[in-house]
């Protein structure tokens, strides 16, 4: 364990709260206009896999639990969750569904995750800020938008729909953030 200042706590750390380990979830820090900047943290706690809320002030010192952190890579999705390969040793993990999240969906074979490992068992994944993938379905652009309101939906290979800008067509590869599903930019292939 080690007091980290609050404002520095990010998605995929392991804090303990009361005595019990949570992972993040979320992690926001808000500065209103006026009174103290808080950071906001939304977590699960491990044990029973209940949501936590916290807010702190930004310079509020927390306890962060080091974890046995490995870098390994996607294999595939079965009933039981979500398996990692280590690249040198050939180990595997399988890490349950609900550890991954919403963050599943964009998985890609062979990609390599950040597996957070809190007594041999996973408690938190961390993927590549962005993602490389297909547009499959684009809206056509409608005549007269204005360049400012002109994004369009458009759905992904992975099933995921966005806002793309209006130059994207079905067959363009696209950069997406895996924070907020936000497109980047057009892929560099």
């Amino acid at each position: 364990m080690a007091k980290v200042i609050a404002s520095s706590v990010r998605k995929g750390n392991v804090l303990e709260i009361d005595g019990k380990l949570c992972v993040v979830l979320k992690a926001e820090n808000i500065h209103p206009g006026k009174g103290t900047p808080v950071t906001h943290l939304e977590m699960r706690r491990l044990s029973d896999g209940v949501k936590v809320t916290e807010r702190y002030r930004t310079t509020e010192q927390v306890e962060r639990a080091y974890l046995d952190e490995r870098e390994l890579n996607y294999l595939y999705e079965d009933d039981t969750g979500y398996t990692f390969m280590h690249p040198e040793t050939y180990d595997q993990i399988t890490v349950p569904k609900d550890v991954i999240g919403e963050q599943a969906i964009y998985l890609q074979e062979g990609m390599t995750c950040t597996i957070s490992l809190y007594e041999g068992n996973p408690v938190a994944v961390e993927l590549p800020s962005r993602v490389t993938l297909e547009v499959v379905e684009a809206d056509p652009v409608v005549k007269g938008q204005t360049a400012a309101s002109s994004y369009k939906p458009a759905v992904l290979s992975n099933g995921l729909r966005i806002m793309v800008p209006p130059h994207i067509t079905a067959g363009t590869r696209v950069v997406v953030s895996t924070e907020d599903g936000s497109y980047i930019e057009r892929a560099k292939d």
